[in-house]
Order: structure tokens, then sequence, then C-alpha cells
């Protein structure tokens, strides 16, 4: 008979994961209890409140790691906590700090309401039917949806346990606890309500999908190992025990579920649509977090669960980084809608993100040269989150008296109409393509050169013409905003509150610092060392 082993949590080190759930249902209990007049204000505040506290607190915990070493050799910091599920180690910790800067910087956009006249982007009744009196009589109020908060600490907390699941069934449930947020404040837009019910639709069906084959793959992956341990499956793989047909279908199935997290091609369709219609400081947050933390699972996943078989999946890789290039930067060439462009630009950053993936070697050769595939793909998170949501919060400025201008033509002469504007949305434009001085630049070199030593040179030369194409659709709306004459009324830009306003500036900082003085985040991504395995 088996006897029952007392269940023990880290909470040292976990308190930065658990603030954030226990903080998002404390405004669910805000909703249920406090008066509609200052709900907006209290969950405001309680919300950026509970993200600088656990960003503290990752501080703190990232300060505190247990160094490991194998005779003198340091092989990673951290622990092992809660029974074996969850890995909080120095990648962990970067991303949670990672993830909790853009969603402080979220939770500014969601809060904004000049632009919108005295309310937020998001939907007084999301019951009420578009076009219907329920509806006008939401608006006329000034009703506005508070639930966007905790819904948002939700995501943010399935964001944090995403990377840190060190078994398959905690990163299901990390899957889940992130994504399900997610779909409803895909819906939720004030204006083009049936765009938004169409994106966070399409969202939830593709998404819904997408997690039944992880769910499938876990089957398999299980039936092979025998665990759902990431440890234990790599000792299965490394011992080549098993039917060998249930772990490469497993694995297959298990990557399906990942990149379509990530939007890498073929599973991006989602991608231009959801972008497009959800409510553009959803896009903005969304684009930044989950690509954080999907990716850091799919790295966790590769590198610990499967990395005694990198050379069974890495060709796979291969093809999806090079079709995910092409795909995301031919795609943004027919384009005439802003966000849609940036949301093809995010699916080209994905192939360039997995080009950096395919550096990951086994424990011992990681180093490859001065950068290491781990540290250039941590570093690239950053340039790239900071760069896509400060150009999401500029799309939010340009209006009409339908609200957001998002047309490419509408954007015709922004540069004479508010060079302000126009010049810090070239900025972001010029460091997604790369440009030097940018921390595209940087990003793109780190994760080019990891690629090209490891000996993935076909998909370097590939990702070099996908950056060249994407330079072009870049610098043709940075012409379009300052050489060309808008066929109708100029383009109206709107003033926002100091929330916005601040978002804006701490993005175009962040992204200038880390082009010109790269080193410290650099070598704060190689101080988080290597996952524990």
């Amino acid at each position: 008979m088996n006897e029952f082993v007392k269940p023990t949590l880290e909470y040292g080190h976990l308190w930065p994961l658990i603030l954030v759930f226990g903080v998002a249902c404390l405004g669910v209990l805000v909703e249920a209890f406090a008066p509609r007049p200052p709900r907006y204000l209290i969950q405001t505040v309680l919300a950026v409140s509970g993200l600088v506290a656990a960003l503290v607190g990752t501080i703190v915990v990232g300060t505190d790691l247990e160094t490991l070493k194998d005779g003198d050799t340091v092989v990673a910091r951290g622990i092992v906590g809660s029974m074996g599920t969850i890995a909080i180690d120095g990648p962990t910790v970067y991303l949670w700090g990672l993830t909790l800067v853009f969603a402080i910087l979220g939770v500014l956009l969601f809060a904004e309401r000049r632009l919108e006249g005295g309310v937020t982007a998001f939907a007084g009744q999301a019951a009420a039917l578009p076009g219907t009196e329920a509806e006008r009589q939401a608006s006329t109020r000034g009703w506005e949806h508070t639930e966007v908060y905790p819904l948002m600490l939700f995501a943010v907390g399935g964001m944090m346990l995403f990377p840190a699941a060190n078994d398959l069934l905690t990163m299901f449930v990390a899957l889940e606890v992130l994504s399900l947020p997610l779909y409803l404040l895909c819906g939720l837009a004030r204006r083009r309500r049936l765009l938004s019910q169409e994106a966070a639709l399409k969202y939830f069906l593709l998404g819904a999908f997408s997690s039944g084959f992880f769910l499938y793959g876990v089957a398999l992956v299980y039936g092979f190992a025998g665990s759902m341990d990431f440890a234990a499956i790599n000792e299965a793989v490394r011992n080549d025990v098993g039917n060998q047909a249930l772990l490469l279908t497993g694995m297959g199935l298990l990557a399906v579920g990942l990149l379509f997290k990530v939007g890498a091609a073929p599973f991006q369709a989602w991608t231009p649509d959801v972008y497009q219609g959800a409510p553009t400081p959803v896009t903005a947050f969304m684009a930044a977090g989950t690509k954080v933390a999907a990716f850091g699972a799919l790295l966790r996943l590769f590198y610990v669960a499967f990395g005694s078989d990198r050379w069974t999946w890495q060709p796979m890789l291969w093809v999806i980084a090079i079709l995910t290039m092409v795909v995301g930067a031919v795609l943004a060439l027919t384009q005439t809608d802003v966000k849609r462009l940036l949301a093809y630009s995010s699916v080209a950053h994905t192939g360039f993100l997995l080009t950096g993936v395919l550096g990951l070697q086994a424990r011992g050769d990681l180093a490859i040269g001065q950068v290491t595939s781990l540290q250039a793909v941590l570093f690239y998170l950053a340039t790239y989150g900071f760069a896509t949501l400060g150009a999401f919060a500029v799309v939010t400025l340009v209006r009409d008296s339908g609200g957001e201008s998002t047309a490419l033509s509408r954007w015709a002469g922004l540069g004479k109409e508010s060079p302000m504007v126009a010049g810090v949305f070239a900025f972001f434009l010029l460091a997604m393509a790369g440009i030097p001085l940018t921390s595209g630049f940087v990003g793109k070199w780190a994760v080019f050169a990891v690629a090209l030593s490891a000996g993935a040179w076909p998909v370097v030369i590939v990702a070099i013409l996908s950056s060249i194409v994407a330079a072009f659709f870049y610098v043709r709306v940075i012409l379009l905003m300052y050489f060309a004459e808008p066929d109708g009324p100029a383009p109206s830009v709107t003033t926002p509150s100091v929330l916005t306003a601040t978002t804006v500036a701490l993005c175009t900082a962040a992204t200038l610092v880390l082009g010109v003085l790269p080193g410290p985040l650099l070598d704060l991504a190689a101080h988080a060392g290597e996952f524990i395995r």
C-alpha cells in the first residue's frame, strides 16, 4: 500500500507567481463586491501594485538562487520545487521579470481613458449584441469592463508558470491558464465589436485545436517514457527505451501546440485576424507576453526533455524557421492595415527566434563564441517585446471619428501632422528591421551568429534575405508617413494621458539603450545560466 506523501511548496521561490494569482483572485472579489464607479481606480492600482511587487520579488528570488555544480563547473542556478513540477532557475527568473515588465506596461495601456473620451478601449457590456439598444445604453452611461484587469493577471500568472513547468501536465495547465483569459480579452473591444468577437472566436477555436494536439502529444510521450517529468523523459530518450514511433509522434504533436502559441508557420493563420480584431492594448500585451512565455516553454521542453534527441527535432525546426520567416516577410508586403502588418512582422520575428533556437547544443558545448543560443534568444525576446509593445501603443494614438485608424492609407502625411508620433513609430519599425544602433540589430546579430556557428547556415541565409524583404515594407511605411500626401483629411493624432505616454517613452528608451549598450542585458541573460536538467 502506497503511503501518502505530504506535498511541499518552496514558497520562498514561488511567491512572485503565487502573488500574481492571489491579486487576480482579489480582483475578482473587487468585481463582485465593490460598487461600479470606483472599480476602475481600485483595479488599476491593485493590478499595478501586484505586478510591481511580483517584479521586486522576482529580482529578490533571482539574487538568491542556489548554484548547482558538477565538480568545479557551474551547470545551473536554481531549484526544482513543488514536488518536481516547477523549475525555478536562472532562465525562469529572467522570463518572469521580462513578462512582468511587459505586463506593467500593458496595464498602463489597459487603463488609458483619454483616447476614448473618458472610457477605456473595452466594451461597456460584453453580453450586449453589437448595434443593439443595450450596447448603446452601456456606451452612453460610460460603462467599462474592469474585469479585464483580473483576466489579464490570470493570463500573466499562466505566462509565468508556462516556462517554469518541469513536467508535461503542469505545462498543459499553464498553457490553458494563459490562453483562456486572452480568448475573452480579444472579444471585448469597445469599437468594431463584430470584428473583435470574430477574432476571439477564431482564437478560441484554433487554440482549442492546438491544445488538443498538445494533450495528445502528452499522452504519447507518457506512453513512451512512462513519466511526464522532463528529466525522466530525457533519461528515457537517452537510453532509447520504448517505441520510437510514440516518441516522434508525441514530440511532433507537442511542437504543434507550442508553435501555435508563438505564431510559427504553418500555424500562424490566427495571428493577423486576432491582432487586428482584438483591442489594441490587448494586442500589445499579448504580442509581447505570449511570445516570451511560449518560447520559454519551447526552450525548456526541447532542451530539458528532448535535449538528448536534438538531431531528430532540429531538422524539423530548420523547416519551420525557414517557412515562418518567408511567410511572415512575404505576406506582410501585401497588407493594407497597420495592425495586420505588425502581425505578419511578428510571424517573421518568430522565425528569427527559431533561428536562434537552432544553435542549441548539448550541455558542455553550449558556448558558441561569446554568446550562447539561450542567451541570444533571451536577449531577442526583450528587444522584440519592447519594440512591438511600443509600436502598438503608438497605433492607439492615430484615430478618426470611428476610433483607431489602422488603414495604412490613413497614415499618409502623419510625419507633417505629428512629427513626434511618426518619428517614434519609425524608430520602432527600424528596430524591427534590425538597423544598427537599435536593439533589433544586436538581437538579430546574436541569433544569426549562434545558428551559423551551429552549422545552420542555410537558415541564416534565408533569415538575412527575409530581413531584407522585411526592411522593404518597414521603410515603405516610413516613406508613406513622411513623403506621401493623404487622399482625404489629414490623419488625426489624439494626445494620450501619462499612462500611454509613459509606455511609449519606456519602450523607446529600452529600444535605444539595448541597441547602444546591449552588454548589461546580454550579461544578465548569460548570468541566468542554463535550464536545470
